[in-house]
């Protein structure tokens, strides 16, 4: 059976449209056999120049959201008894480091809930995987040579 692929846009950090997005995905291709959580949003600052009001949109991005997302599609894998949940996170939820404090804070919280979720599918044969790279080049320019801490912060 051949699928043709329909394009649902979904913005992670809006977390009361996200239970609709993944019924509407259910809807139109009847399971998710492998989840991905890969979206992300980071903030450089020192913990006294960012606003609450920020630090709450990131961990909505990075914890709230794949959290979110992850109980809409679950109950399908259960019932199925099969399913992958992988969740692309960052070595920032393992180790923090300065100027990234609701960053790392929001990583943190989803390693926490992702290995426990770990544990609570095993019975339902149901893989979960935490991925956690370490820092990576993301910028589109490379720094001047020689300068090597622009590319680590970068």
């Amino acid at each position: 059976q051949t699928y043709a692929p329909k394009l649902i846009l979904l913005d992670i950090t809006d977390i009361s449209c996200i239970r609709d997005v993944a019924k509407e995905i259910l809807s139109c291709y009847g399971c998710v056999d492998i989840l991905i959580n890969n979206a992300s949003m980071k903030v450089k600052g020192a913990v006294q120049s960012i606003s609450l009001e920020l630090d709450k949109r990131i961990m909505d991005a990075n914890y709230f959201g794949p959290i979110t997302l992850t109980k809409a599609i679950l109950p399908n894998m259960i019932s199925r008894r099969t399913g992958q949940i992988v969740l692309i996170n960052s070595i920032q939820g393992k180790i923090g480091i300065p100027f990234r404090a609701a960053y790392a804070a929001s990583k943190h919280a989803a390693v926490g809930f992702f290995d426990c979720l770990r544990a609570e599918m095993e019975e339902f044969d149901i893989s979960v995987s935490t991925v956690s790279p370490t820092f990576i080049c993301s910028y589109h320019r490379p720094p001047a040579p020689g300068n090597w801490e622009a590319s680590i912060w970068k």
